[in-house]
């Protein structure tokens, strides 16, 4: 599992100028089953989102495609993580050891 940290590196106009694109693209990473969750952080400086994926491979290539990396509003932060502990409703995405 990710946490894809989003940082804004543009005034939020200009990132509002982006969010109907990069809702859309949420969406379909919703779609695909790749994203567990999104939202922002607060303050509103960027977004977190949880991203099922194989690999941090995968994990660039996700985010390289998001309209505000395309459009130069963001830059992303990925960190991979074992969730070796899950609420009941998350154990499906709990860690095993092998």
């Amino acid at each position: 599992m990710f946490v894809l940290e989003l940082t804004y590196t543009a005034p939020l106009d200009a990132v509002d100028a982006l969010l109907e694109a990069h809702v859309a693209w949420l969406d379909e990473q919703f779609d695909k089953g790749v994203f567990l969750a999104a939202g922002r952080k607060v303050p509103r400086d960027g977004g977190i989102i949880l991203a099922l994926v194989e690999d941090r491979a995968r994990a660039e290539e996700i985010t390289a495609g998001d309209p505000f990396s395309t459009g130069g509003v963001c830059t992303y932060r990925i960190i991979e993580f074992e969730a070796t502990q899950t609420a009941p409703a998350l154990e499906q995405y709990r860690a095993t050891s092998g």
